[in-house]
């Protein structure tokens, strides 16, 4: 049996990371952190498979937390989707700057966009939930 991928959503609304994990936990691992700080704990102790970031967050901003896990090993290769109630195309573009981020998703979380977007960032079938060169 294939072992289930580990997503991280990181987000400081507890109903985002409640939306995430109801979405996407039927065929993922899901693991949530409400800061940057949470989120640095994970993944300094377990290996993740994609980041669900949102980019404002009091504390920690997305952008922080990206440059803090930079030199990660474990993290190193991990696509990042940003989730952001703002789509400004200067926010958008400084959000392509940082090398791990694949995609980007405009709040209010549509489960469609979530699905589709996650599956891609992992190069994975969405209806057999096998990766895609299988």
């Amino acid at each position: 049996m294939q072992e289930r991928k580990v997503i991280l959503a990181i987000d400081d609304m507890s109903m985002n990371l409640r939306t995430i994990k109801v979405l996407l936990e039927k065929h993922f691992d899901v693991r949530l952190a409400k800061s940057g700080q949470m989120a640095l704990t994970i993944v300094n102790g377990e290996r993740v498979s994609l980041i669900l970031l949102d980019i404002e967050m009091p504390g920690m901003s997305g952008f922080e937390f990206l440059e803090k896990i930079k030199d990660y090993p474990n993290v190193q290769d991990v696509p990042i989707i940003f989730i952001s109630s703002h789509a400004s195309p200067e926010l958008i573009k400084h959000a392509s700057k940082y090398g791990g981020v694949k995609d980007y998703i405009i709040k209010p979380i549509t489960p469609e966009i979530l699905e589709k977007k996650v599956y891609a960032a992992l190069n994975m079938n969405p209806f057999s939930g096998h990766d895609a060169a299988l």
